[in-house]
């Protein structure tokens, strides 16, 4: 069993707003965070069609190795990703169900940086982050995330 936790969560009413921290968010399950763009069909790529939109995640060491490898610094929250983790892989995660708190996500592909979230953000943090810019996850069992919950992937 691999196991890591929430670092901070993260959500913003609509596209390209200020992203805001909480200490804890509702997960609607096929829907998204309760609070934030996507959840509310109000995101920058909701209309487009593809899976994992409901929750976004990144790992905090992603946003260390950035810092270290690159020289661009990007608070947690800067990388417009929900959730940010620590301690897990979550590029492993791709077509696996796992569990944060008492929500089940299911990881569908990898959350690649793109140009709007560097327009967003600061010069080189796509480049950066290219194959650990997070794992995008649709949400199979709804409850709370808090911060401080543990990221749960059980062995195949």
């Amino acid at each position: 069993m691999s196991q890591g936790k929430v670092i901070s969560i993260h959500i913003a009413a609509i596209a390209a707003a200020p992203v805001k921290s909480v200490p804890e968010v509702i997960a609607l399950a096929g829907r998204g965070l309760e609070g934030d763009r996507y959840a509310a069909k109000l995101g920058t790529f909701s209309k487009d069609p593809g899976s994992g939109r409901d929750v976004t995640l990144i790992e905090s060491e992603a946003i260390e190795a950035l810092k270290r490898d690159y020289q661009v610094e990007l608070g947690a929250s800067e990388s417009r990703r929900n959730i940010v983790t620590q301690g897990i892989s979550l590029n492993h995660l791709v077509d696996k169900e796992f569990r944060v708190g008492e929500v089940v996500l299911r990881g569908t592909r990898l959350c690649e940086p793109c140009a709007h979230m560097e327009k967003l953000t600061v010069k080189g943090a796509l480049r950066g982050l290219i194959h650990r810019g997070g794992l995008r996850t649709e949400i199979v069992k709804g409850g709370t995330i808090r911060v401080g919950d543990s990221v749960i992937v059980a062995s195949d």
